[in-house]
């Protein structure tokens, strides 16, 4: 069918269902919602679509979009839960097990036709990562069935005031709800409380006198203070007392009218040093390895199973900056000293990597430099996984990759994806021609027409299509929660295989063969004269896209999947 996809932004649960309808046979296009209602109008006049999908929506259809078309409602509740609220309410209400429910859209809010609902488990992790993995997986089944029985034709929906069906109306879940008493609440209570924030829109309060959002939470084992007491640093978070305990905090957001000049997300500690310099709070480095018994946070670990090494990493949204580039090459230079014969690099669930950090590179003095800084802070990491030779290294990829985070999985020997994973190999969305050895890697996969096409078109890819193309050597049909434990026994039998040695040596042989063709220094020169170009004219596109995205205003086309802003080749 000709399936049209609305939405307030062209986020990853957007990809996800693009990929994967567009693997169904589908043709789908997509339109942003909001850019306004005149451009969802156009785009339904311009492509006359059979089906309208809305699978993530801030704002109502046009009333004659909806009335006129059958326009399907991705609503993350379970059947008759109504409000704009959903996963905060069952991240607040302790709920174990939620649901995504696909509508038919009317005049009042979730209150159409329920065409497919499937639901889905609610572990004890932050809402976007529940949103991206156990809540996509059960929107992309219930989508699915919904597109397929709409195409079917004899389905008839359930009405809401079917028996059934208990409606419940969850009102909009307001920063009151979320405040975080630190002399009373105990730290259960604060984790819950930010995790259901983490992403969007963050836990108001205050720190050092300012008004600021707290993004992201997990807990700490030994340190402890005065309740809400700044107690130390680590890894760019803050750790902070609770009535019973210490959380982390990974990330904060200045409020907008506070005068801060980058009102957005960014590293805990860079903006506390913003605002007092030199504020005395300790580093309180985790080691790699942490000892049993040790239940702290640490965006980097690693750990060793037998032959197997598994070197892990979880940055907020997937963004490197240049400090978390150069502590991951670090920790991989420190790996690879360890008696191992296979390497598994990647995070247990969520985002693999984005490439590098727009946001803050967007606070930065000179945005132009510290891009700069921390693309090659990020080829010197890809670097070092494309000269190992001594053992087979695996990018296990539990989330998304995009741009250099993409380049960054497939500067390994193999690649392997849990299936709901998409991959964006590409970089002209952002204004940008690409490095991290993109010039290397992605031919070396795909052949060289097809990597040009991936790039030019720079459209989402599913794990699926990812396998078919070479991006991809092996998918791992895994829930969320049970993507580690796998990985850990593919890796083990790996190990064992009887012919690794012989991999290893054809390893080495075909890395020196194509040193002598086109050694990597060549290739990134040439990719980073261009990038160099790029960064340092204010007039490219990057800048200007990069500002928006990171801002979160409209900004490009409306309709996501037109060619690309400027041409950066």
């Amino acid at each position: 069918m000709n399936i049209l996809l609305v939405a307030s932004a062209f986020n990853s649960l957007s990809q996800r269902l693009y990929a994967e309808l567009s693997d169904d046979g589908h043709q789908v296009d997509v339109v942003l919602a909001a850019h306004g209602p005149e451009p969802v109008r156009t785009a339904v006049h311009e492509l006359r679509p059979e089906l309208i999908v809305a699978p993530m929506l801030r704002t109502a259809l046009p009333e004659d979009v909806w009335r006129e078309h059958t326009c399907l409602i991705v609503h993350p509740g379970p059947p008759g839960d109504r409000g704009p609220s959903s996963l905060d309410w069952a991240i607040s209400e302790r709920a174990e097990r939620w649901g995504v429910t696909v509508l038919q859209a009317e005049a009042a809010m979730d209150a159409g036709a329920i065409w497919a609902a499937e639901p889905f488990p609610v572990p004890p992790v932050g809402k976007s990562d529940l949103y991206r993995n156990e809540a996509s997986d059960a929107a992309v089944t219930a989508v699915l069935t919904a597109v397929r029985r709409y195409a079917e034709g004899d389905h008839k929906p359930l009405p809401q005031t079917h028996e059934s069906v208990t409606v419940r109306w969850r009102d909009f879940f307001r920063q009151e709800r979320r405040r975080i008493d630190w002399e009373h609440d105990d730290t259960e209570t604060v984790l819950r409380r930010l995790r259901g924030a983490d992403s969007q829109p963050g836990v108001l309060d205050e720190l050092l006198g300012r008004e600021v959002f707290l993004h992201g939470g997990h807990p700490e084992d030994r340190l402890r203070g005065r309740p809400g007491a700044l107690l130390a640093r680590r890894a760019g978070a803050v750790c902070r007392a609770t009535r019973d305990g210490a959380v982390w905090i990974p990330e904060l957001r200045p409020r907008k009218n506070s005068g801060d000049p980058a009102p957005f997300r960014r590293p805990a500690a860079s903006v506390l040093a913003a605002y007092r310099p030199g504020l005395d709070l300790p580093e309180d480095p985790a080691p790699l390895e942490l000892p049993p018994g040790r239940h702290t946070w640490t965006d980097i670990r690693y750990r060793q199973h037998g032959d197997v090494g598994f070197l892990s990493f979880s940055f907020p949204g997937g963004a490197m900056s240049t400090d978390q580039c150069r502590r991951l090459l670090a920790a991989y230079t420190e790996a690879l000293t360890r008696p191992t014969r296979v390497l598994v690099l990647g995070g247990t669930r969520d985002f693999f990597s984005n490439g590098i950090h727009l946001n803050v590179i967007e606070a930065a003095p000179d945005p132009g430099q510290e891009s700069w800084t921390n693309l090659n802070a990020m080829d010197d990491l890809v670097e070092a996984v494309l000269r190992t030779t001594d053992r087979l290294v695996v990018a296990a990829l539990a989330g998304n990759a995009a741009a250099g985070g993409a380049m960054l999985a497939l500067a390994a020997d193999q690649v392997w994806c849990r299936t709901g994973v998409v991959l964006n190999p590409h970089y002209r969305r952002m204004g940008l021609y690409g490095s991290e050895f993109w010039t290397y890697t992605l031919p070396r996969r795909v052949g060289p027409e097809r990597a040009g096409r991936l790039t030019a078109e720079a459209l989402p890819v599913s794990a699926a299509t990812a396998e078919r193309l070479g991006l991809v050597d092996r998918l791992v049909p895994a829930a969320p929660r049970d993507f580690a434990a796998e990985v850990e026994r593919l890796a083990a039998g790996l190990a064992a295989a009887p012919d690794l040695d012989r991999r290893l040596a054809e390893k080495a042989a075909a890395r020196a063969a194509d040193e002598r063709e086109r050694p990597l220094a060549r290739h990134r020169e040439d990719e980073l004269a261009r990038m160099h170009a790029i960064f340092f004219d204010p007039g490219a596109p990057y800048h200007a896209l990069r500002s928006a995205f990171v801002r979160k205003t409209p900004g490009g086309s409306p309709r996501p999947l037109a060619p690309a802003a400027g041409d950066p080749r």
